[in-house]
């Protein structure tokens, strides 16, 4: 998809701070920070939204890498928080799935 942001980012054809990057995921350093380790996790192929997933076995892979990149790629042993926006009205800006992996501090609850 040539006009969506994060697949530009996942192709390279925009720079970024990538942490992780496989086949199937692309990891990179969220450029406005709300905790001293924010990293967005996106899946290769474009999907709109949570509520856009058509296969299962997808967020079961995107979140298996979620817990490989926090844990042994950012060794967020402390802990760490993982969320998802859904749509305008649950704050997601960008419309490609992602995950947010947010660590590095206690963070509030």
């Amino acid at each position: 998809m040539t006009d969506c942001l994060f697949c530009n980012i996942a192709a390279g054809e925009i720079p970024s701070g990538k942490v992780y990057e496989d086949d199937d995921v692309f990891a990179f350093r969220d450029i406005h920070p709300k905790a001293p380790t924010h990293v967005l996790v996106i899946p290769k192929t474009h999907v709109a939204t949570l509520s856009d997933v058509k296969d299962p076995a997808l967020l079961g892979m995107l979140m298996s890498r979620v817990q490989h990149i926090a844990d042994d790629v950012l060794g967020l042993e402390k802990g760490y928080r993982v969320i998802t926006n859904v749509r305008a009205g649950g704050g997601q800006e960008v419309f490609h799935l992602h995950v947010h992996i947010l660590g590095g501090k206690t963070l509030p609850f």
